[in-house]
């Protein structure tokens, strides 16, 4: 591969961790290597993705503007002037945002969902699952550059090489239109956070109601974990989508994965089945979490559950 960039936004201060992992994955395959990096940025920032394998940033800012439109026309613009042969975006909404907007402005297409990429010469193929990951789905691509894909989180491990500080080039914004981001709000977040926790606790419809959800949030603050949710609990608002793991939801990775009261739906599985190791406690001796979990207790969460909390209060 000659040249891939890698599209990076800040979150919070920092390159986003998808953005890392893309990047980890890019640089093992070769050639030159540029991040896009939208957001404020600062030095620290800077050499998270130097040293991630990032040789040159192209930095743009988009202050107070909504960042899709502005961003695909600067980044046009730099695909025009630079050619590079392959560009990555994650599945944030602004990564999103822009790579359909740039597949338009550039007429080409977009490989979605990635789980992998395969390079063989000039040739890249992305491998995504489909059907709850049951089935492997492999297409490459072909057809003028810049190519364009979209990476699932967790797809690949985040880690630092051995790069020094690259490159910063400051790239202005594209047209952005009228529209600005008035105020900002962060959602007060309390243990860690679920999408780089070691350890989640995910309750599902099985847990019975909102009244009983606080079993989840127990047993996670003792075991010092996340807290996750399938699909159907935050619709029923027992607790924040933001929390929600799965196919429509967020990607997780941990450690160990507990999996209370959820029966093992395709969506979800698709969230969660490369955890490290999964323990699931379902009533239901035939519930479809058995199939990927590591260790299974056939066993009524209202009472399997309250015993652990016990236990563990009990050993201080």
């Amino acid at each position: 591969m000659a040249t891939t960039w890698v599209f990076t936004e800040e979150v919070a201060g920092a390159p986003s961790s998808t953005s890392l992992e893309m990047l980890t994955k890019a640089r093992s395959l070769g050639g030159d290597l540029a991040a896009v990096y939208v957001g404020t940025g600062s030095p620290e920032a800077f050499a998270a993705v130097g040293a991630h394998g990032a040789t040159r940033v192209f930095h743009i800012d988009p202050g107070d503007a909504l960042p899709a439109a502005g961003v695909t026309g600067a980044l046009a613009a730099l695909a025009a002037e630079h050619e590079p042969d392959l560009i990555l975006f994650g599945m944030g909404f602004t990564d999103r945002d822009v790579a359909g907007r740039l597949s338009a402005a550039l007429d080409r297409p977009v490989l979605a969902n990635a789980v992998d990429l395969e390079v063989d010469g000039d040739a890249v193929t992305v491998v995504s699952e489909i059907l709850g990951g049951t089935q492997i789905v492999k297409a490459a691509f072909t057809g003028p550059k810049p190519w364009l894909g979209i990476v699932r989180p967790k797809a690949f491990p985040a880690e630092p090489g051995d790069g020094g500080d690259p490159e910063v080039v400051g790239v202005p914004m594209g047209e952005a239109g009228p529209a600005v981001i008035a105020a900002r709000h962060e959602e007060a977040a309390e243990g860690p956070q679920l999408a780089d926790a070691n350890v989640v606790v995910t309750g599902g419809r099985g847990i019975g109601s909102a009244e009983k959800w606080s079993m989840v949030t127990d047993l996670a603050s003792l075991l010092g974990a996340a807290v996750g949710a399938t699909r159907a609990v935050v619709d029923a608002e027992w607790t924040a989508y933001s929390l929600q793991v799965g196919q429509t939801g967020q990607t997780v990775k941990p450690d160990v994965y507990l999996a209370l009261g959820v029966s093992g739906a395709m969506q979800h599985l698709v969230g969660m089945k490369d955890s490290g190791t999964i323990i699931a406690v379902n009533k239901d001796e035939e519930a479809p979490i058995f199939e990927v979990a590591d260790l299974g207790v056939v066993g009524d969460v209202h009472k399997v559950v309250p015993a652990l909390i016990e236990t563990l209060r009990a050993r201080g």
